[in-house]
């Protein structure tokens, strides 16, 4: 799977391919990157890729020509296709969650633009195909909203997590009759007793006792 990131920040994404599983991912040829810097389809000496509202308002606006002239670099010549989507990450765009991590998962390229400043000029909706927020907040840009779709994309694809069981009992929350649900149980390691100040924390027993019925069914309760 491809991943193409338009960002006038590009080296925030230098230590972020070079770690942890997606260095390996990258490695293996599971997935690939192309991190485009915006300000190389600008028009003036200055590299300019923002402007002034029409109508007034506080901010900048993100240009329309540079991000186009990007997007047209990216899909170059090839066929409009349902397995390619191009995504703007903004606060107005539809909040991500698990679900479309999974469809994400099976394309076979998306493209993210990294929105700044007070927006991007709206004429941008004819040449994407989704808006995507992370959360019911504002942040200084689209570059960490980016990495956590990656995160939590790229992680799904056939190959790159090792125990395929650990992908199905992944956290995540939703909504149940308007009630938050977390589907993942609590987790315990060594050592079974943990001392602090002389009080003792200890793992449940059940988890020690090998009675893989008990075990199974109390996980089942303390996720719900």
């Amino acid at each position: 799977m491809k991943f193409n990131v338009i960002t006038i920040f590009p080296k925030l994404f230098d230590s972020f391919l070079q770690e942890s599983l997606i260095k390996k991912s990258i490695d293996k040829k599971l997935i690939n990157f192309d991190i485009i810097n915006l300000r190389d389809f600008t028009i003036n000496k200055h590299k300019t890729v923002d402007d002034t509202p029409y109508g007034g308002g506080a901010g900048m606006v993100m240009k329309i020509e540079p991000i186009y002239k990007a997007l047209k670099k990216v899909q170059g010549r090839k066929k409009k296709s349902a397995k390619r989507r191009v995504v703007l990450l903004t606060p107005a765009g539809k909040q991500f969650d698990q679900k479309m991590a999974e469809r994400f998962s099976k394309l076979d390229e998306i493209t993210f633009v990294c929105g700044r400043y007070e927006g991007v000029d709206s004429r941008i909706d004819n040449f994407i195909d989704e808006k995507v927020s992370i959360g019911p907040y504002v942040l200084n840009g689209g570059e960490v909203a980016t990495q956590a779709i990656v995160e939590a994309t790229f992680r799904l694809i056939p190959g790159v997590v090792g125990n395929k069981e650990s992908i199905k009992e992944e956290t995540f929350s939703f909504k149940k009759n308007g009630e938050l649900v977390t589907q993942e149980y609590p987790h315990y390691t060594r050592p079974e007793i943990f001392e602090v100040k002389d009080k003792k924390y200890k793992v449940p027993k059940v988890l020690l006792s090998g009675d893989h019925k008990k075990i199974k069914e109390w996980r089942e309760k303390k996720s719900k």
